[in-house]
């Protein structure tokens, strides 16, 4: 096979950087991934002297290339043994001397490599990065670093397991001497360096390193190498804690430099050591705490400063649960902290009204309760919440006359409005206890003060009347927002009227955030799981109020500016969800709009969560109108689904695939019109698979198509692909289940006699499977498998039919499958509809199948005995719950794969409707098959069963 050729790879990733070529140049270097060395000949162009542009692009493919080809589903490498040792043998030399930008990429790939390899498979690793490190070469030492932090932060979020303490003990049996040899190096370094700007900054990245090392080493046990040398690694720790060096400070207030992040950095390592190692830490925290305090009473407000103070508010948060707290307990020590720390950080700055001001959903995303930033606000309201936890009536005393006073002053003079913003932060502050809910905000309040009398009289007037500024507003509906549990019913009926008033506003945040307010309102529900809002009324309004969304979103026609703000389209998405029915005279308005945005941002997708609820909204759409205006539905969103799947978006591909399934499902009768033949022709292709995103959707959309499309898929040979579908399906762990659910669906609908040839090819795949690699998933599936065709045989199926294709496998080998997993196994079917079947198969099989009467009457003894229990413990349906779950966004991996949409999620099927009452069912089947059968049926129960068994069984049968 031919190799890569290098400079023919350069110009592709070349070209891939014109946007006018950039479709055309991918294409051709997916064509070229399939050649031997094509990742060592990335690695080469990334070593090379070509444009920093085009090394970037070759790194960037390399770490791609690495992440979905490195192994299977089952750790094997996926490519050649001499290619996976050459990549280990150049990888690390190459980092450490490329520039930063191309080591954030490499180090990714080393980092998904070690996933899969580190440690027992790429052993020399620790050894060949302890080889390279150097007592002053910082631009090797920071290479060198950066590779460990890559591998070692995987360890973070880690649950405690045996194999991880040994991968970690391994390491630190090699690292951890030479890694506290060159903190000393480097601070011996950074002292030497002072008067020497470039030496100096290069010491200091390599302290950066080192701090996050040392979390990385220690975040789940404290090694015992740093345990034996505490003191001096503490005396390390605060030295630059303090220190200071005008060569390393930044001009630009608002950008953080490396001063300000190894100083956060150490916060975060004090965070860990106070919160898991304080008996080891404890004898060192005051000199930190002391050096804190007054690195907050002196630090200015500049945003450069924000990460650090955020930090070190953290630090004194976990201080704050430990003894070392006790101080905090006494009234005068804590108007010395409000005055001091809190009020200077909660207080608006002039830099954040900017925010406000010139980049709006900047400004929301950063002050949303929930949010990731760092920001001094967060930081300083959970050090206050901390404080309250433990001293709770003091803290709120002494909070409560800054809040009186601050409200004061704002009262005097109005001009005084961020004397009235701070007291509403800090009232917040102590009134909230514990977490706040994404669903419920706030669930429990501080006892010592009145949430509701201060919305009543600070906040709702603020809602109803002018301020005399923007912000004030936001308050009140921030404060709504966060405290919304505690709303009783009578004033959610005045608010939320105001709430949908301030959508009309114009400034982007006020709307905004009350947009995020009715979106949140119209989810809550009370203790009878009913809305406290009043249906009726939002249908009513919700012409005007989705018009005014609508007009929101589209303001500005640009893609990227059209989904900047997700959560007007997730008010969207939750006012039809809520109105549900009610959409249907308003139908053409939704559905126009929705399309035409669908229309302008598939040019150019920015914002996954903004996707995301559009297409959820689509699907609300179809779940609510789909029964009822099909004919209106189908032909609209034909159109712009056909160009999302032509022009390949593959951001927007599966979701498609889900709501083309969902149209086909709320619409079950008749044949499939033309588009869906030759949409399934398109998506039978073994191409429309290669994303793994797309296959549980796809799968989805091949089962909704094959009930519509029996007679076209055998007279127009498409049985095979699908089958062929199946088979790759069912060889990837992550697919198996998407694999029993093609194959349900085949076996389910198409006639026996096109299935015949195929049957033992079907079962065989499976077998293998259950033989080589199986997992507790793929068991339960294949055992529902079994039962699927046992149950039907008035379909030409049923149990003799399954011995016969096991038979074609392997003689006799249904046997040992049935005593060792299907019997034992068939009371862990947790579905419903699996456990129905599985009452309906082994019925069918004591009544029906002539093998378990002749060949194996044992078997029918214990399908008896298994039967008995099935039913001691009948299934039963779930409660019918109409409503759909709400989706953390923040919890979805975008971009990585397939995501749900909740509102065209496919409804649990009854698979025997006709059978209400199974166990009445039973009684009455086996009694009609004992005369259909000349009375065998008792014979085998007198024959066959002990009597105790044959007791349980004739109460069934009289």
């Amino acid at each position: 096979m031919a190799l890569v050729n290098l400079a023919q790879l350069s110009q592709l990733l070349q070209a891939s950087l014109d946007p006018s070529q950039h479709k055309q140049a991918e294409d051709v270097i997916k064509q070229e991934e399939k050649k031997p060395h094509f990742s060592l000949t990335l690695l080469q162009i990334v070593a090379s002297d070509a444009p920093s542009d085009v090394r970037l692009a070759g790194a960037l493919y390399f770490k791609n290339f690495i992440k979905r080809n490195w192994v299977d589903e089952d750790g094997n490498h996926l490519l050649s043994p001499d290619e996976v040792a050459a990549i280990k043998q150049e990888l690390i030399g190459l980092m450490v001397s490329v520039p930063p930008n191309l080591q954030s990429q490499l180090g990714e790939a080393i980092s998904a490599i070690a996933d899969s390899d580190f440690w027992q498979r790429w052993d020399t690793l620790v050894d060949d990065l302890i080889s390279r490190l150097t007592p002053d070469n910082a631009t090797v030492n920071n290479g060198v670093l950066r590779v460990a932090h890559s591998i070692f932060k995987r360890w973070r979020p880690l649950f405690r397991s045996d194999d991880l303490f040994t991968e970690i003990n391994h390491v630190l049996s090699k690292f951890g001497t030479p890694f506290l040899t060159l903190l000393e190096n480097t601070d011996r370094v950074i002292t030497s360096s002072q008067d020497d700007p470039a030496k100096l900054k290069e010491a200091f990245t390599t302290l950066s390193l080192i701090v996050k090392l040392f979390n990385d080493l220690s975040c789940q046990d404290l090694p015992p190498i740093f345990e034996d040398n505490i003191a001096a690694i503490s005396q390390v720790l605060h030295k630059y804690l303090t220190y200071d060096n005008a060569s390393l400070r930044t001009d630009d207030d608002g950008e953080s430099g490396l001063l300000e992040y190894v100083r956060a950095g150490i916060y975060e390592d004090l965070l860990l050591y106070t919160q898991k190692y304080e008996d080891v830490f404890g004898p060192q925290l005051p000199q930190f705490v002391e050096t804190t305090w007054h690195f907050l009473m002196g630090i200015g407000l500049e945003t450069k400063y924000d990460i650090l103070v955020s930090r070190a508010l953290q630090f004194l948060t976990a201080v704050v649960s430990t003894s070392h707290g006790d101080s905090f307990n006494n009234p005068d020590v804590l108007k010395q902290v409000i005055e001091k720390v809190v009020l200077p950080n909660l207080t608006l700055r002039e830099s954040d009204v900017e925010l406000f001001e010139d980049e709006p959903i900047e400004f929301i995303r950063r002050d949303l309760e929930g949010s990731d930033s760092d920001t001094r606000r967060r930081a300083t309201t959970n050090f206050v919440r901390q404080l309250m936890s433990r001293f709770e009536l003091v803290v709120t005393e002494t909070c409560k006359q800054y809040v009186d006073a601050y409200l004061n002053m704002y009262q005097q003079n109005s001009d005084n409005w961020q004397a009235k913003d701070t007291a509403i932060y800090l009232f917040s502050a102590i009134a909230a206890k514990g977490t706040s809910t994404a669903a419920q905000g706030v669930l429990t309040v501080n006892p010592n003060v009145d949430v509701l009398r201060f919305f009543r009289t600070y906040i709702a007037g603020d809602l109803e009347n002018n301020t005399p500024h923007a912000i004030l507003k936001v308050d009140a509906i921030k404060y709504i927002y966060v405290f919304r549990s505690q709303l009783s019913h009578d004033l959610w009926r005045a608010a939320f009227p105001l709430l949908v008033n301030q959508l009309g506003n114009s400034d982007y945040v006020i709307h905004t955030y009350a947009a995020i307010a009715v979106e949140r309102a119209l989810f809550m529900t009370d203790n009878d799981r009913k809305p406290i809002i009043s249906q009726g009324d939002v249908v009513g309004a919700s012409k005007d109020l989705l018009t005014h969304l609508f007009n929101l979103i589209t303001k500005n026609r640009a893609p990227e500016k059209i989904q900047e703000n997700e959560f007007l389209m997730k008010c969207v998405m939750r006012v039809l969800i809520f109105i549900r029915e009610g959409l249907q005279p308003i139908l053409d308005l939704v559905l126009n709009s929705l399309i035409n945005i669908t229309k302008v941002i598939r040019h150019n997708p920015s914002n996954p969560r903004f996707q995301y609820f559009l297409f959820e909204s689509i699907g609300a759409l179809i779940r609510f109108a789909g029964a009822t205006h099909s004919a209106k539905l189908e032909p609209a969103l034909y159109e712009p689904f056909s160009a999302i799947l032509k022009e390949d978006v593959v951001e927007f591909t599966p979701y498609v695939f889900q709501l083309f399934a969902a149209l086909l499902e709320a619409n079950p009768a008749g044949e499939l019109t033309e588009y869906y033949q030759d949409l399934l022709r398109i998506i039978i292709l073994p191409r429309a698979w290669e994303s793994r995103g797309n296959v549980p959707a796809l799968v989805r959309l091949v089962t909704a198509m094959i009930p519509r499309n029996i007679n076209g898929i055998v007279a127009n040979n498409q049985l095979e692909p699908i089958l062929g579908i199946f088979q790759q399906l069912i060889l990837i762990k992550s697919h198996e289940a998407s694999a029993f659910e093609l194959i349900e669906s085949v076996v389910g609908n198409l006639p026996p006699q096109a299935l015949q040839n195929y049957l033992g090819t079907i079962v065989q795949l499976m077998l293998t499977r259950l033989s080589t690699s199986k997992t507790e998933i793929f068991q339960q599936r294949f055992i529902a498998f079994y039962h699927f065709i046992s149950a039907r045989q008035d379909k030409g199926l049923g149990a003799d039919l399954f011995i016969q294709v096991s038979d074609q496998v392997q003689h006799d080998v249904f046997k040992p499958l049935y005593l060792t997993v299907i019997l034992p196994d068939t009371q862990k079917l947790a579905r419903y509809s699996d456990r129905k079947t599985a009452v309906v198969s082994f019925t069918e099989t004591l009544t029906d199948s002539q093998a378990f009467v002749d060949r194996y009457p044992k078997g029918w003894g214990l399908t008896c005995q298994r039967l008995l229990e099935l039913m001691a413990n009948p299934p039963v349906p779930s409660a019918v719950d109409d409503i759909i779950p709400d989706q953390d966004v923040d919890e979805i991996g975008f971009g990585v794969g397939f995501t749900q949409l909740n509102t065209c999620k496919r409804q649990p099927q009854d698979p025997f409707p006709q059978i209400p009452d199974v166990k009445a069912w039973v009684g009455q089947y086996m009694r009609e098959a004992n005369t259909r059968h000349q009375g065998r049926i008792v014979k085998l129960v007198q024959e066959r069963l002990t009597p105790d068994v044959q007791a349980a069984l004739t109460a069934y049968l009289q």
